[in-house]
């Protein structure tokens, strides 16, 4: 299983009155953690964006555990909880700069036409990605 790893300094501008991380902005690093774990596996978004695919986000679970406050820096680490050739369920552990968790989450995606968000099978339309995704995914317990 591949875990990609993204670190995020914490800006001023992403806490709120109580001096904390604001809760939206961790969906915003787990965006960016899932950029990051396509471009490890050698891949980029964008140019599936070209081809007239988005991969919009159907459900998403989040767990808060421990704040993050500005100028720390949180380790994203982002997987492939599960995959199925159609759906893509992204798992990620958000840390504070002690190693603890601060939010635990997934969130579910499907890849679509833009113009018709009709679903297309990953592994028929890009079959690279496919078997990257087969091969970095969590194994089944």
């Amino acid at each position: 299983m591949l875990i990609s790893k993204k670190e995020i300094e914490v800006r001023y501008a992403e806490t709120d009155q109580m001096g904390v991380v604001y809760h939206a902005n961790y969906l915003v690093w787990m965006e960016l953690g899932r950029t990051q774990l396509i471009k490890d596996l050698g891949f980029s978004y964008a140019e599936m964006e070209s081809d007239g695919i988005i991969s919009p986000v159907i459900d998403l679970q989040v767990s808060y555990k421990k704040p993050l406050r500005y100028s720390e820096t949180a380790l994203v680490k982002t997987w492939i909880e599960h995959y199925d050739g159609l759906r893509v369920i992204y798992g990620y552990e958000i840390e504070n700069p002690n190693g603890e968790i601060s939010v635990n989450a997934t969130s579910s995606h499907v890849c679509v036409k833009k113009d018709s968000f009709r679903p297309i099978s990953i592994r028929k339309l890009y079959p690279e990605w496919h078997l990257a995704y087969e091969n970095a995914k969590k194994p089944k317990e």
